[in-house]
């Protein structure tokens, strides 16, 4: 079965937002890499500058400004100790001037561990064997915010991409029910003339077939189907609008639709067995349904069963049962199965496994439950060679 339009666009639009966020998250990576580095090399420059310093006899006043220029540059904290890790001066730290100067080398000495785990401490030593000081820093503030505005903007377009799937299924899902409601009112329109006409002709030909038995046998059974055609009708028409819903008795209901298609089965059935209809009800359970519509889901899923009988003999069985405020019908066949695999497509409209049909019973039946009953209509169990349950459940 090949897999739907719909579900290969999203696909591609799952793979271009995958596409999109890791490029985003490399990119922004190796700017703040790049950013690193710099302040790695303001840190290792300020170092080396004090060593310069340290290790310069001359007279150091004509590098001052140059020392002063480098400080200026550092924009990302800093603390400066001695060879025992004692905080000696510190850089964008916000220190509580109201401390004493020996809480607020305290101070410093709790955060050098964060700094370190950022940083290495960087060594300042005079001629490579004695270490006068070490130089401890962390990032910027601006390199923190980088590092947090790919998750923010992932964040912002997973919003908007959320919000543009809603809207897109909404749209969709409008569109849909509008071509449902278009096409069954056009239908109820087209079938109303010539039903119109039928019930005409059927009047004439009881008057001339008054004398002749069988005749008249015929022409009821011809009256009776013409009838359906124009309960058919009254079901089209019915959708769009929100349908009356009444206390039905379930079996009842069910029953009338059985005693139908029992004197109608299918040609290809003959002479191969028969199709035996069972409904089991413990009591008179009731629930709110629209009997027209309600009906017309039990004949879908009675064609449904009939065509995974395979032109072979078989079982339908209707079993109602109550629990709390749920009623459940379960409708059993003896068919080919359903695989796994095809479960959820076999309420996808224009899906058919047959060489004839549309493809739209079963999505009918689950709009008309879901929608106009409030109830769900689901597969409850399959097994291949071995059948088929659906299960509508009704919220009394």
């Amino acid at each position: 079965m090949p897999i739907p339009r719909s579900a290969n666009i999203k696909i591609i639009l799952l793979i271009t937002a995958v596409v999109i966020v890791v490029s985003t998250l490399l990119y922004t990576q190796h700017i703040v890499q790049q950013l690193l580095q710099k302040e790695r090399d303001v840190a290792d420059l300020y170092a080396r500058s004090l060593e310069f310093i340290a290790n310069s006899p001359t007279d150091q006043s004509d590098y001052s400004f140059i020392f002063e220029e480098i400080i200026r540059s550092i924009d990302f904290p800093m603390i400066l100790t001695d060879a025992s890790h004692n905080p000696i001066s510190a850089r964008n730290i916000q220190l509580d001037s109201s401390l004493s100067k020996e809480l607020q080398q305290q101070y410093l000495g709790t955060i050098l561990p964060k700094l370190d785990q950022i940083h290495s401490p960087i060594e300042v030593s005079i001629q490579d064997t004695i270490i006068l000081n070490y130089v401890h820093y962390g990032e910027s503030e601006l390199i923190t915010k980088l590092r947090w505005l790919p998750y923010i903007e992932i964040a912002v377009a997973g919003m908007f991409i959320l919000i543009g799937y809603i809207g897109f299924s909404y749209i969709k899902r409008s569109e849909q029910s509008n071509i449902w409601v278009g096409m069954a009112k056009e239908t109820a329109h087209q079938l109303g003339t010539p039903i119109s006409s039928l019930m005409g002709w059927v009047d004439l030909m009881k008057n001339y077939a008054t004398d002749n038995s069988k005749q008249m046998t015929t022409i009821s059974e011809m009256e009776s189907d013409i009838q359906r055609l124009h309960k058919v009708t009254e079901r089209f028409s019915k959708i769009g609008s929100k349908p009356t819903l009444k206390e039905e008795n379930l079996r009842e209901v069910i029953d009338g639709v059985v005693h139908y298609y029992e004197k109608r089965l299918p040609a290809r059935f003959e002479g191969k067995g028969s199709i035996n209809f069972t409904i089991e009800s413990n009591n008179q359970i009731t629930a709110p349904v629209n009997r027209e519509l309600f009906s017309w889901v039990i004949e879908n899923l009675i064609k449904n069963a009939l065509d995974a009988m395979a032109d072979v003999a078989g079982n339908i069985t209707f079993i109602i049962t109550s629990k709390g405020n749920a009623v459940f019908v379960d409708v059993q066949d003896t068919g080919k199965g359903i695989d796994m695999k095809y479960r959820k497509d076999i309420f996808r409209p224009g899906y058919s496994t047959k060489q004839r049909g549309w493809g739209l019973g079963l999505s009918l039946s689950k709009r008309i439950i879901e929608i106009y009953h409030g109830g769900k209509l689901f597969v409850k169990e399959s097994r291949i060679g071995k059948g088929t349950t659906f299960r509508i459940k009704l919220v009394k």
